[in-house]
């Protein structure tokens, strides 16, 4: 048996399992809600500023991971830096969510499937081929993994970047037809341009366009937006596998940020000036239906005749992304409790191949039942599970931006020379503090609406914010039983250790 993890992720597995994990159906189907529920301005400002609070996450878990790169993070770092019962919340917190995760992609591949082929009552064949095919990439090797999740992350780049040069033409196009037209006309002695031609702004003016649904609707469309870039933090779950660590992890870094944001602000703009926020069909937000998407939508306006069975196809290999990123971090997540002595230790063994096989094993099981839920005609105790989940993605960058903050703090208060950190995140202490804050608001704003009526809708309040509760209770139990402490900064441990 294999005594450590093996260091086989290149840089390019690293940058595209971020990438991978952040561009999904949330862009290709969800951005269209946003656009239809805050505005054009309203999207795209909202994306540009949970954009910032990701930037400053990345950085710091990049500053985390290249100093300590382990595959606990989340659970590591909270137990150095922040409290012991802290790390053991976030860990089983997040190798819940994941595993949940898993699931949920599996349901909707058959959705995804069901666009070409109708299965009816066996259409759980597909995910129980999907969950197999997932098993297997992540069972052989590390460097399977990487290399499913490269190319996976691959076809989403590439059809972003086609969109948007399509996309890009077609405004182009609206303007040189609106210059075409356009005359010089003056009005008491002021010259203005003036065309019988469409504007190219026109989508920017329709009814309250830009801003629609004041501050209200960028709540709730911020919500969407932090939904959709989850899945960014993977990189520090493969951090314990990454080779040359110090120098890949930070390379990543300094890469992903901008190549998300790029791809989400652009892909956003230039869907809010070909189709108006009124379309039906982007009010619909079907997330079952790909002739909703604002891409097919764009694909479509450009000639593409097919363009809702290759988006479909797109779809379909980005549940599969994230369904494989799924499996992977929770496996490495439970390995890593299990190797602090968390979690049963048999979770902690690894095959010569350096595979946590048997926390893989409990992973796919937790899976399954999850997805056997989902199949009996009550499901609420599946929705349940879900919301549960939910909630968590967003309680693990608290917990990066919480650990951050303090392992800076105590790195400097011992003395020790920041300068010698193999990559420090810029703008501290502002970075971790505004990420802290914006993710909290975003958090706890999640379903605010259900204390606003006349009564309060209890059932939707529980059913969102269940997970809160949830991980509180995880957290005080832990640090009752262990009579855990909150840990100085003179008493933090800044050895590094081998994952």
């Amino acid at each position: 048996m294999q005594n450590t993890l093996k260091r086989d992720l290149k840089a390019r597995h690293l940058t595209m399992i971020a990438i991978g994990g952040s561009i999904g159906t949330g862009l290709f189907v969800g951005s269209g809600a946003t656009i239809a529920q805050a505005g054009p301005a309203g999207a795209l400002l909202c994306y540009v500023i949970i954009g910032l609070m990701v930037y400053f996450l990345m950085t710091s878990l990049g500053e985390l991971a290249a100093y300590l790169p382990v595959s606990g993070t989340f659970a590591t770092y909270g137990a150095r830096y922040v409290d012991e019962s802290f790390g053991f919340a976030i860990g089983w917190n997040y190798w819940y969510n994941w595993a949940i995760t898993v699931a949920v992609d599996l349901v909707a591949a058959q959705l995804v499937i069901s666009y070409w082929l109708d299965s009816g009552s066996y259409s759980w064949l597909w995910s129980l081929l999907f969950l197999s095919l997932i098993f297997a990439l992540n069972y052989i090797s590390v460097k399977g993994f990487g290399e499913a999740e490269f190319w996976f992350a691959l076809i989403k780049v590439v059809t972003v970047i086609v969109f948007i040069i399509l996309g890009v033409a077609m405004i182009a196009d609206i303007f040189l037809n609106w210059f075409n037209h356009a005359t010089l006309v003056q009005v008491d002695g002021v010259t203005t341009v003036v065309s019988n031609a469409p504007s190219p702004w026109q989508n920017w003016q329709i009814g309250d366009a830009p801003f629609v649904g004041g501050f209200a609707s960028m709540i709730g469309v911020a919500m969407i937006v932090g939904f959709s870039f989850q899945g960014t933090e993977l990189i520090g779950i493969a951090a314990g596998e990454s080779e040359e660590p110090e120098k890949n992890i930070p390379k990543s870094m300094k890469q992903v940020f901008w190549r998300i944001l790029l791809f989400y602000v652009l892909a956003i703009f230039v869907v809010s000036l070909i189709i108006p926020y009124t379309d039906p069909l982007l009010l619909r937000n079907d997330e079952a239906d790909i002739s909703v998407s604002p891409f097919t939508l764009v694909f479509e306006n450009s000639g593409l005749l097919f363009a809702a069975a290759l988006m479909n196809a797109v779809i379909l290999t980005s549940v599969l992304s994230a369904g494989n990123s799924g499996m992977y971090a929770s496996t490495r997540m439970l390995y890593a409790l299990a190797k602090e002595g968390k979690a049963p230790r048999i979770f902690a063994r690894l095959s010569k191949s350096g595979v946590p096989r048997m926390a893989l094993f409990a992973t796919t099981c937790v899976a399954m039942l999850c997805f056997l839920t989902s199949m009996f005609e009550d499901k609420r105790v599946y929705l349940w599970l879900l919301n549960l989940s939910g909630m968590t993605g967003f309680i693990a960058w608290l917990g990066i931006a919480i650990s951050h903050y303090r392992f800076r703090k105590g790195y400097i208060a011992q003395g020790l020379d920041i300068q010698q950190l193999p990559y420090r995140s810029s703008l501290f202490p502002f970075g971790p503090i505004f990420a802290f804050v914006l993710c909290l608001i975003i958090t706890l704003g999640q379903n605010y609406e259900a204390f606003l009526q006349d009564q309060i809708d209890w059932n939707g309040a529980i059913a969102t914010y269940i997970g809160i509760p949830m991980f509180l209770l995880i957290m005080l139990g832990y640090k009752l039983v262990k009579r855990t402490k909150w840990v100085k900064y003179q008493d933090m441990d800044f050895s590094r250790i081998k994952p």
